[in-house]
């Protein structure tokens, strides 16, 4: 056997101390043909400094140590090296692995030889030495190319599902890679395949999950599924629209993506909610079939999806087009639009049978009215079964087929789909902002500085982003007040989630919010403190017109402090607001509520704000924010003029 296999039996089971103890007993007596040619190879790849190539760095996720000197990868699962230092040393890891591919291993359903187990390895460095297949036999590997051969990989897709509320692991949006076979259209795209990075865990606890997936607290593995399947749950079940962007990698690239992905399929790598995530390690995808792209390089501290498919739409070259596809929810609310109120009614009950499929209410509209009624009939009996809303799956069946046969007998032309938005998510404003402003607080002149990492308020520019959904992690505001001579922390959002879905007469969400952090609040006569808030509430929501809409909950808060009496106040009370949109640029705020803190330091609150915000250019944004507010006998009056940049 091969002097190159002992080598790597050594790696693997013996600590540094006693490499010289296994070569004396395993490699010698095979030190012949296999041990020079190794050497040549070494030596050679030693010469064209391989393991300094971006290829190399990339195959491996080498990244430069933020404080000590050197790389180190970010993979942490040992079995991705055959060095015992290949986290941290390339050269001793490329240098390995040569030395791996010298086993005759046979391929078992549960292992590999190492030149399919790291294949993408093997073919870059086979290209850059020119293995003599004579002294370096080449392996079948022959589940690689099975299951190369079921993706019949002809382009790869980016593909973005838009932000999603109700799932912590999708607050920002999600990305995966489509791979599109040969001879696929856009009808049979759905049978594509989809590969997709996700933290390995079933957490449906917003706070647990956002409090492990910040620290590194659960492992993320690649995995390959039906595209039709994740078409279902993000369209259908999570009522989100999906954005597809075909890409312009070449096979050869394309190639090179898959091997590595094939490498990864087992791969531990720790699952960071804010940086090494599904995003951050698609575009290590990327980099390791176009090295020269080094997407992952301009994320060094934080990774929005939205971003990521912003630096992909922003790389020349590299976009081939964009496909739309609206949630099953978007396409109800696009279909009520065009029809009158007592038409929506009428295809509600249809659907739910309440109405006969004959209903007299259709007798006298046309044909065209009709066909609505009954299309909107189907989608939204449909959009109900598929969410388990139906209360009995089999006549719900059946009356899908009956409304089927309905719409049939009309001979009007079906709905026209959805158009699709004039912003994309990629074209929204940037994720970090900055804010500057000057302001007067009961006739008092301050200064502010506002600081948020990522990602959207309501009064952020709309344009690319969900409507009526603000998420800030975060957001930080010091004030430096005149007659103080100091600056103070004014606020700290931690998580500050707010979800309004406007209800109609098909759909009825819930609306909800989500806030904790600190905030500065007049505890007591003398002085105020920095209090940590815990704030939630649920209510609803509801369209005015299409430019302007309320929304109204139940909040409950708790705020803890060593000033405040007992340490402590939980209290409860309604919140209110609209939001209109007096031009596409000028939007208008006005929210209040009033909680009653009957628990600990016993007191009242109330708040209302009036606030208005101006777009003045793509990434930029000018804020007036009015407020008066009232709380343990202390009423504070203030206003604050601003500018927004995002970046």
């Amino acid at each position: 056997m091969a002097l190159g296999v002992f080598f790597v039996r050594c790696v693997h089971y013996f600590s540094m101390a006693r490499w010289g103890l296994c070569i004396l007993l395993y490699v010698l007596p095979f030190a012949a043909a296999a041990n020079d040619y190794l050497d040549e190879l070494i030596s050679a790849a030693r010469a064209k400094h391989l393991a300094d190539q971006l290829q190399w760095r990339a195959l491996l996720h080498y990244k430069p140590r933020l404080i000590f000197s050197g790389v180190e990868s970010q993979a942490d699962d040992p079995e991705f090296f055959n060095a015992p230092d290949g986290k941290t040393n390339p050269e001793h890891e490329l240098e390995a692995t040569l030395a791996a591919f010298f086993s005759n291993r046979v391929e078992t359903p549960t292992r590999q030889n190492p030149q399919c187990r790291f294949i993408a390895r093997y073919q870059w460095l086979k290209r850059e030495l020119k293995f003599d297949p004579a002294r370096l036999p080449e392996q079948p590997c022959r589940r690689y190319r099975e299951w190369r051969d079921t993706l019949n990989p002809d382009a790869l897709t980016l593909v973005f599902p838009a932000a999603y509320l109700n799932n912590p692991a999708s607050l920002y949006g999600h990305t995966l890679l489509r791979v599109d076979a040969q001879d696929q259209d856009e009808r049979t795209r759905l049978l594509a395949y989809g590969i997709n990075y996700a933290a390995a865990t079933n957490e449906t606890n917003g706070l647990t999950f956002a409090v492990k997936g910040i620290f590194g607290g659960y492992p993320g593995l690649f995995s390959m599924t039906p595209y039709y399947s994740k078409v279902t749950e993000y369209n259908d079940l999570e009522n989100r629209d999906i954005w597809e962007y075909e890409l312009t990698f070449t096979h050869e690239e394309i190639e090179r993506l898959l091997t590595h992905a094939w490498e990864l399929g087992p791969v531990r790598f720790d699952y960071y909610f804010f940086d090494e995530n599904c995003s951050y390690y698609l575009l290590s995808l990327f980099d390791a079939a176009r090295p020269e792209l080094r997407l992952t390089d301009r994320f060094p501290l934080w990774v929005i999806p939205a971003d990521t498919v912003r630096v992909v739409t922003e790389e020349p070259g590299l976009l081939r087009r964009i496909t739309y596809r609206p949630a099953r929810s978007t396409i109800l609310r696009y279909r009520e639009q065009r029809m009158s109120a007592e038409q929506v009614v009428l295809a509600k009950a249809i659907a739910r049978g309440t109405e006969p499929l004959a209903a007299p209410a259709l007798a006298p509209l046309s044909d065209v009215e009709r066909a609505r009624v009954l299309e909107l009939a189907y989608e939204y009996l449909e959009y109900s079964r598929l969410r388990g809303e139906a209360p009995d799956a089999a006549r719900a069946a059946a009356r899908l087929r009956e409304l089927l046969l309905a719409r049939s007998r009309l001979t009007v032309a079906a709905e026209t789909p959805p158009p699709t938005p004039p912003v994309r998510p990629d074209e929204g404003h940037r994720s970090a902002r900055v804010s500057i402003g000057v302001g007067r607080e009961n006739g008092a002149g301050f200064y502010q500085l506002n600081l948020r990492p990522v990602y959207h308020d309501l009064l952020d520019p709309e344009a690319g982003y969900n409507r009526g959904a603000a998420i800030e992690f975060g957001n930080l505001v010091v004030r430096y007040r005149e007659q103080e001579e100091r600056a103070r922390i004014e606020r700290v959002d931690i998580i500050n989630i707010l979800s309004l879905s406007p209800r109609d007469a098909l759909l009825r969400p819930l609306s909800w919010r989500v806030d904790f952090g600190l905030v500065r609040k007049p505890v007591n006569s003398a002085d105020d403190a920095l209090v940590f808030r815990v704030n939630g509430g649920a209510g609803v929501a509801g369209e005015w017109t299409r430019r302007s809409f309320w929304y109204a909950l139940f909040e409950a808060d708790v705020n803890t402090n060593d000033h405040l009496e007992k340490g402590y106040a939980i209290g409860a009370g309604p919140a209110a607001g609209a939001l209109i949109d007096l031009t596409e640029r000028w939007r208008v705020q006005l929210e209040g509520r009033a909680l009653r803190y009957g628990v600990g330091a016993v007191h009242s609150g109330d708040e209302l704000a009036l606030n208005q915000r101006v777009t003045l250019g793509p990434q930029s944004a000018l804020r007036l924010e009015l407020a008066r507010k009232h709380e343990f006998s202390q009423t504070t009056r203030e206003a604050t003029l601003s500018w927004s940049y995002y970046f």
